[in-house]
Parts: structure tokens; sequence; C-alpha cells
């Protein structure tokens, strides 16, 4: 399985016979290049905050592959839908939903949105914006900071689960020193444990072998 991020909680996952795009948000836009991705099955989208859903970048990525199967909340679908894109609430039959509600966000904001986990090919979980699920496959999308978490907690929640595998999403709160530096510091700690935490850098495939 080859992942590619591209900064905050977007992944690109590849293998040799599918490819799904997760959380393209508005963070994302800058280093999303649609013209560059050169098959996408599917695009899921955890839930509807601007930074795991951009209209945009979903509508740039639609007239590229306009068979792609987009995934999402019935909120999210009700959103799309108004834009003219086509969306569903039910999973495929290579994804299975797991319950992975978005963490609460007052006092800043309102009273958190729907929220879809996703299982992929049986082989990796994306919680969107969770510390509160209980469940994961052999490589883990972990959550590592946010105004509604902390490094702490996913760092916990990590060596509670025990994936094979890490991968640190939702991170573009942190600026690049402290990202090197909280990465090592989970690399160091999650490596203790034998759990792989891969540093990723955005727009520079990994492959891991399950």
């Amino acid at each position: 399985m080859k992942v590619t991020k591209f900064i905050h909680s977007c992944l690109l996952v590849e293998t040799p016979e599918r490819a799904a795009l997760f959380d393209p948000g508005s963070m994302s836009e800058s280093a999303l290049d649609a013209s560059r991705i050169e098959r996408l099955d599917d695009i899921f989208i955890t839930h509807e905050h601007g930074d795991h859903m951009s209209i945009r970048l979903i509508k740039q990525l639609v007239q590229k592959f306009p068979d792609v199967r987009i995934t999402s909340t019935s909120s999210v679908v009700k959103i799309l839908g108004g834009e003219g894109i086509t969306a569903s609430n039910q999973p495929p039959e290579d994804a299975v939903f797991f319950d992975s509600p978005h963490e609460d966000v007052a006092p800043l904001f309102g009273q958190p949105p729907e929220e879809i986990g996703v299982h992929y090919l049986d082989i990796l979980s994306h919680p969107g914006d969770s510390h509160s699920f209980n469940e994961t496959k052999a490589i883990l999308a972990l959550p590592v900071t946010a105004p509604w978490g902390s490094a702490i907690r996913a760092m916990n929640l990590g060596l509670t689960l025990k994936p094979k595998h890490i991968l640190p999403i939702h991170d573009w709160h942190w600026r690049d020193e402290a990202r090197e530096s909280s990465y090592s510091q989970f690399e160091r700690v999650l490596g203790e444990q034998d759990i792989v935490f891969h540093k990723l850098k955005t727009g520079v495939p990994v492959d891991i072998s399950i």
C-alpha cells in the first residue's frame, strides 16, 4: 500500500487495484494537484468542516475523474448535492464505517457535525476528528494535534489500540520545527511498543507492507 499525505488530514491511499483519497480539505488545496493523480476510485469525506472538505478541490477531482465515488455523511451528501456533485452516505464494498464521533468543539464552535470513521480495504482506518474510537486496522491515520485534542491523548490512544503502523494527520496547526520535534517523540515512544510511526512529508509517498 502506498500512502501520500497532502497536508493536514488528506491522504491518497493506493494499491495496485484501488486508489482512494481521504478528506481533501482547504489546507490541502495548495499541495494536491488533481492533474498529477493517475487514478481515483473513491473519495471519503469524514465530515463537513472546511479543513476536511474543499468544494473547490472536490470539483477539480470530479472533473478529472467523473466516475469517482464520493462517500460521506448525510449532511455532506446534501451540501455536495447543492453543488451538483453526487455522493452517498453508504459505504462502498471495500470500506466499512466505524463509530468515530467528532470531538466536542465548544465553546469555539457550535455542535460537532455528524462524522464517519472509515476502515478501508480492511487495512487502513481514518477516524476524522476523533480520539473517541476504540478500533483500528493495521494502519491507523491518527490525529496528532487539534483545538479539540492533544498530542498526549493521541499518543496514548495509539499505545492502547496498538496498530502496526501510525500515520500522523490533522497537524496543520504545527509549524515545521514543532512538527519535526513532535514526530520524533511519537516515533520514539510508539517504537518502544513495536508500532511504526511514519514521519510523513507532504507529497512524498511511503510504501507500507502488511
